[in-house]
């Protein structure tokens, strides 16, 4: 009689075996844990916009001084987005995270203290090394960790978060800032908040298992990979999915296999080299040359926008003879359009794939803009500004998205940093481009040429590679 041979069980990498589980509860962990630290930036970024209004009118601060205080926040972005992605590569994601967070939280606090213009301008600049380090390296984080099949979606739903906060700093801005002539101090000191949210991070978030093989830590890793599986999926008696193959290639090989799903990596994998450094100049390969310019411009543009409409909005409407209570009014109104914003990127990311969502809400963008140049009247403020808000949060979200999708392991952290410091460069000067633009030719021509600057970024978006459901590249 014969007998058949029981078949060993096929090995499998780590990486595969964390794409191939459902989303389970340490994925929401994750991502509600990231997402806080996404809203406390955010928060941070859009007080200014109601401190700028403030001092306007306590300290009598000009147009241009202005400008350079909410210009000095983001020249600390670029930096801080660039040199927090390199170090993310080299020493960790969750490190970097959590640093950053203390050190904007920190200095926020501090920024309450200013006593003079220059004063406020050397603080924001500290405040934007961490905000700028903070947010490529938390999407770079929750990607790699996210289901393939969904990876969009629940980076979207991570920038989702930067819309919570955003609301936060405009209930901050309409409750507390008018309060006196104090009340932007006392709302600077809530933005404190995140120094002490980093102990939490650093403490509680894992760190990414794709980065602890590139260095050849794989006990951590292996430990890191059975906390996952041993965690029970949010919808119970769903099955575990394979892995959507990537369409550039097979399932991503990690740095050492291990015995299966449930067994220790083999010796050698413990010794195993870890990946070379990465570099800047690696952003450029031949293989990765297109990418990156592409990306580049798309940051470039949308941060141009964005930054522009959204920093001076409460100061633009107090400017058009509003006062700083209604206009702190219509901007949480505004800004409230951006949650369904993201609900509707989210969704689609998926269904359409990031590059077709990207443009859409793009064009949209631009079409809002158009009408918001042409606006008058409370209705039609409200409603071309929350249309803004709606394709242009919306398209934010598909862009963090599709960003650490486009570069392998050992680069993801570089490229994500990268593009978004050059995107920085553009939120430097666009609050600096505002005041002129706007004595050139009034609002009008202000968000016409924002109009423009998001039909550009939409032509940048569709020269990317769709990388919807594939393996994140090793």
């Amino acid at each position: 009689m014969e007998t058949s041979t029981p078949q060993r069980p096929a090995r499998t990498t780590r990486t595969a075996r964390l794409d191939a589980l459902p989303f389970t509860h340490e994925h929401r962990r994750l991502l509600v844990g990231s997402g806080l630290g996404w809203a406390f930036d955010a928060m941070d970024v859009g007080l200014i916009s109601f401190v700028l209004a403030a001092l306007a009118q306590t300290w009598g601060v000009t147009s241009g001084e202005l400008s350079w205080i909410a210009s000095a926040g983001f020249v600390g972005m670029a930096l801080g987005a660039s040199l927090g992605g390199l170090l993310a590569d080299r020493v960790g994601r969750r490190q970097v995270f959590a640093l950053t967070l203390l050190v904007y939280g920190l200095a926020t606090g501090l920024s309450a203290l200013s006593w003079s213009v220059a004063a406020m301008i050397v603080l924001r600049f500290l405040v934007g090394l961490g905000l700028g380090a903070e947010l490529p390296v938390a999407s770079t984080l929750v990607s790699e960790f996210a289901p393939p099949r969904i990876r969009g979606r629940v980076v979207v739903l991570l920038e989702a978060f930067w819309a919570v906060g955003w609301t936060m700093a405009a209930l901050i801005g309409y409750l507390v800032v008018p309060r006196g002539d104090d009340g932007w101090r006392w709302a600077l000191a809530l933005g404190a908040l995140p120094a002490l949210y980093a102990v939490v991070v650093r403490r509680g978030l894992p760190e990414s298992v794709r980065f602890l093989e590139a260095r050849g830590r794989h006990a951590e890793a292996e430990a890191t990979v059975r906390r996952f599986e041993r965690s029970a999926p949010l919808r119970p008696g769903r099955s575990t999915a394979e892995p959507t193959a990537s369409p550039s290639g097979p399932v991503d090989v990690a740095a050492a296999p291990d015995a299966g799903a449930g067994g220790d990596a083999p010796a050698s994998a413990e010794v195993a080299a870890p990946a070379a450094a990465p570099r800047v100049r690696d952003l450029w390969s031949p293989v990765l040359r297109r990418r990156t310019t592409m990306l580049w411009l798309v940051w470039f543009t949308v941060n141009f926008a964005y930054y522009g409409a959204f920093i001076w909005l409460p100061t633009l409407l107090v400017a058009s003879g509003l006062t700083l209570v209604t206009s702190f009014g219509y901007t949480l109104v505004i800004t409230l359009a951006q949650l369904p914003g993201y609900a509707a990127s989210a969704l689609l990311v998926e269904r359409w794939g990031r590059r077709p969502t990207l443009a859409a809400f793009l064009v949209g963008s631009a079409v809002a803009a158009g009408l918001f140049a042409g606006a008058a009247g409370t209705a039609q403020v409200l409603t071309a500004g929350m249309l803004l808000s709606f394709f242009n949060l919306g398209a934010w979200g598909a862009l963090y998205a599709t960003t650490p999708e486009q570069y392998p392991t050992r680069l993801r952290g570089t490229g994500s940093g990268w593009a978004a410091g050059v995107g920085r460069i553009a939120s430097v000067l666009a609050p600096l481009s505002v005041p002129v633009l706007r004595d050139a030719g009034g609002t009008g021509l202000v968000f016409l040429v924002f109009a423009g600057v998001f039909v550009v970024a939409a032509v940048g978006a569709l020269g990317l590679p769709e990388r919807r459901g594939s393996i994140l590249e090793e």
